[in-house]
């Protein structure tokens, strides 16, 4: 049966059925084609790292803006704050993508970061191995290099969900009334504009006794005990 409002199940198999059914037989030869693709793949680009590295982006929406993930590619400008220009940065193995913003700067401030401790950590073979330029490495870091072949500097990446350890409520905890704290707010909230009215009145009005924002307050308690 369907569950809640949604259709009954009742097939009508009075066509040549069998001619629509889709199969998926060749499922286990697809998966050895992709996973012989991968190694091919690897040697090809050997010694360089199989994935490029990502940057740490909030997920959207309220729901899971507290959770990290990869992200697609870097902003120029935090290729700017490391140091790199976005035609080198797709050389050396850095994913970019211009169309992302930063919308905060500890966001710009960590991807820096990250591309800094990437660069630090990084081999750059040299174009020419008669003439090495700054920042290529020598031939003897070159012979100890070996390939990524998983996630590129995932630290950061999977963040585990803090979890609050079970305590005693405390005797301040137990006083607090939130009920009372909400209700307060809202007032507070509501009447910002009618305080201010009364205290900018009082200011223009000093010897007016009606007019203190004191004086209103008392005035309504004598009203509504009446």
């Amino acid at each position: 049966m369907g569950k809640r409002n949604n259709m009954i199940p009742n097939g009508h198999f009075h066509k040549d059925w069998q001619r629509f059914v889709k199969t998926w037989f060749n499922q286990p030869a697809r998966k050895y084609r992709r996973k012989t693709n991968r190694v091919k793949k690897a040697r090809a680009v050997a010694p360089r790292p199989v994935n490029l590295l990502r940057p740490i982006v909030h997920c959207p929406t309220f729901r899971y803006h507290a959770k990290v993930r990869a992200g697609k590619g870097f902003t120029l400008a935090e290729l700017k704050a490391s140091g790199l220009n976005k035609r080198f940065a797709r050389t050396i193995g850095i994913a970019v993508d211009p169309r992302r913003r930063n919308k905060s700067v500890e966001s710009l401030q960590q991807n820096a970061q990250r591309l800094k401790e990437y660069k630090s950590k990084l081999i750059l073979f040299p174009l020419s191995e008669k003439k090495i330029k700054k920042g290529e490495a020598t031939p003897e870091e070159c012979k100890v290099a070996s390939q990524l072949k998983g996630e590129v500097m995932p630290q950061g990446l999977h963040q585990a969900p803090a979890k609050a350890k079970a305590r005693v409520i405390t005797e301040e905890e137990k006083k607090f009334q939130a009920y009372i704290t909400l209700r307060k707010a809202r007032a507070d909230a509501r009447l910002v504009g009618i305080r201010a009215k009364r205290v900018k009145d009082a200011a223009e009005n000093p010897d007016d006794v009606t007019k203190a924002p004191a004086a209103a307050g008392a005035a309504k308690e004598k009203k509504a005990k009446k």
